[in-house]
């Protein structure tokens, strides 16, 4: 079974907005840090944001710092990234991962992941 499980993703015209949604197979896995990174063709999978259990602790990339917002309603298990303002750079496939633990940017500290969810920006 998948622990997670993203969607909301799609085509969408640079300046235009999404909102990607990720939802928790498992209880368990909501009470810790939910992020979302984000692997565009031919390059390596980057971080994009994360919060924490409680939603005191939140970390973006400086690449989408003012335009993306994470949050999440632990009551549904679910984890949001409202994405404004798109570029054609932000085109790639998202990912939501999960971990017990603070807020991180770095992939391999992220035992859960979901399948991905495409996203197209065009120009």
């Amino acid at each position: 079974q998948v622990p997670l499980i993203e969607s909301g993703g799609g085509l969408v015209q640079a300046g235009g907005s999404l909102r990607l949604s990720c939802i928790a197979s498992e209880r368990t896995l909501s009470r810790g840090t939910m992020g979302w990174f984000r692997q565009a063709r031919g390059k390596e999978r980057e971080f994009v944001a994360a919060i924490s259990y409680g939603g005191g602790i939140i970390k973006y990339a400086d690449s989408v710092k003012g335009r993306f917002t994470i949050s999440r309603v632990n009551a549904q298990i679910t984890v949001y990234l409202q994405m404004n303002s798109l570029k054609p750079e932000d085109t790639a496939l998202y990912y939501c991962a999960a971990r017990f633990g603070t807020p991180s940017d770095y992939d391999p500290d992220y035992p859960y992941w979901g399948q991905g969810t495409q996203v197209t920006v065009s120009s």
